[in-house]
């Protein structure tokens, strides 16, 4: 293509359809049936093998209060929650806060916080493990003595 026709296209002059003829019509075509494409039947989409064994965690950017049902519905189904509240206003993420404290403490959860407005909701069946630093530990990896 030309540094003419480049421009001329850029500016919406002419129709841009030179990358039209690096595609071939086998490939661009999406699956008829809607599901996700994989090279081999044999191979389990790693999001169908977390659900089922349960290793999943939920990660919400909510913007307003209206948002704090995706947090309530994800916990409800027992999947952690990861509540990062730094995009919200004081108010707003006292209200999620105050919601999310209910929340555990109807469904028999907890919650801990991670850093400034950032908080993991864990349900029931879920334990935290809280690592130490390795240069703390007696049998640590880069252990020396």
């Amino acid at each position: 293509m030309g540094s003419v026709r480049k421009a001329s296209a850029w500016l919406g002059l002419v129709d841009d359809n030179d990358d039209e003829r690096y595609y071939d019509d086998d490939y661009s075509e999406g699956t008829e049936s809607g599901e996700a494409w994989v090279t081999d039947p044999r191979v389990k989409v790693a999001a169908d093998v977390a659900e089922e064994k349960g290793r999943r965690i939920g990660t919400v950017t909510p913007d307003s209060f209206r948002d704090a049902r995706a947090i309530g519905e994800l916990f409800r189904d027992g999947v952690p929650v990861i509540m990062n509240l730094s995009a919200m206003e004081a108010t707003d993420a006292k209200r999620v806060v105050d919601f999310a404290a209910g929340l555990i403490f109807g469904l028999r959860g907890s919650i801990e916080r991670v850093s400034t407005r950032v908080f993991l909701l864990t349900p029931a069946d879920t334990e935290i493990i809280n690592g130490e630093p390795a240069a703390h530990r007696a049998d640590g990896f880069f252990n020396q003595s």
